[in-house]
């Protein structure tokens, strides 16, 4: 996993879609999804470090 996209695809795989208007919003979402795949062992470790670092990366970008 190495862009936005890609965390997007790991959500859309799982049939989280997020679209709420508000960016900063939208993260906060996705943190979430991010966090509860994890808690139920869907995602890696890896995986889980890796989006959430992403996630954190754009949102600075946008703060």
């Amino acid at each position: 996993m190495e862009t936005f996209l890609d965390v997007l695809q790991l959500l859309k795989k799982y049939g989280i879609f997020i679209y709420i208007g508000d960016r900063l919003a939208e993260f906060n979402l996705m943190e979430q999804e991010i966090n509860e795949l994890y808690q139920n062992k869907l995602i890696t470790n890896e995986e889980y470090m890796r989006a959430l670092f992403i996630i954190k990366q754009v949102r600075n970008k946008y703060s």
